[in-house]
């Protein structure tokens, strides 16, 4: 729906940004559009929000926690959206105790946004080939960034994969794929794949495909995290 602007938001401040944000376009830039923001009933602690972060909120991504472990060899990037932004910053921790692997997390509130802005950068390269490429934001915000991209959320893995293309090494997606079901929050994330657990597994996952670890590091890892492969 392309006047529809959806977000999802982790925290309190994501929130205000963002429906501050439409209140300007909409009311006072006389924009036509929908401003869909998806809360949720989970009550976690909100932290201050940090400086300078508006425009990756808006635009759909920005960077909410580095962690470089002493003496890490190898770094990954993890996409969280919503509450599952959470599970992504515990898998960032397991990561770093666990197997020495440093992360940056990512607070994505708008997959769609971010794929749209990149598409009409494409479209504007393709209709203006002897003028400076237009880099996409989600390409600005990732670039310098190492190692693989994986990402986690409510959703199904689709929306995640749409900006794919503009990932270094590409994207790799966890998400709710099948039918819904009603249990307790940490039964679902454990049944859908989308827990610290599971999140840590396909980042050592990704590096085994980068080659920066062999199988037996997963391996290993799917009984450290007691991960059951056949439920």
């Amino acid at each position: 729906f392309p006047t529809v602007r959806a977000y999802d938001p982790a925290y309190a401040y994501e929130t205000a940004v963002i429906v501050f944000d439409g209140l300007k376009r909409l009311y006072e830039d006389n924009e036509t559009a929908i401003y869909y923001i998806t809360l949720e009933n989970e009550n976690y602690e909100m932290p201050e929000m940090p400086a300078g972060c508006e425009e990756g909120i808006i635009s759909g991504m920005y960077r909410v926690s580095t962690v470089a472990s002493d003496g890490a060899k190898h770094r990954v990037q993890l996409f969280g959206s919503g509450a599952i932004l959470r599970q992504t910053l515990k898998a960032q921790q397991l990561l770093a105790e666990k197997y020495g692997i440093g992360s940056d997390v990512w607070s994505v509130t708008s997959y769609t946004q971010l794929r749209r802005e990149a598409q009409e950068c494409e479209r504007l390269n393709m209709l203006y080939p002897n003028e400076p490429p237009r880099v996409p934001y989600v390409a600005h915000a990732l670039a310098g960034a190492e190692g693989p991209c994986i990402a986690a959320s409510d959703y199904v893995r689709a929306v995640a994969e749409q900006i794919s293309p503009w990932c270094p090494g590409g994207l790799f997606a966890l998400g709710t794929d099948g039918m819904g079901r009603s249990e307790s929050r940490e039964t679902l994330r454990r049944h859908f794949e989308v827990d610290p657990e599971f999140i840590t597994l396909a980042a050592l996952y990704q590096l085994k495909k980068h080659g920066k670890c062999d199988g037996q590091c997963v391996a290993k890892a799917v009984k450290e995290l007691g991960i059951d492969p056949a439920k």
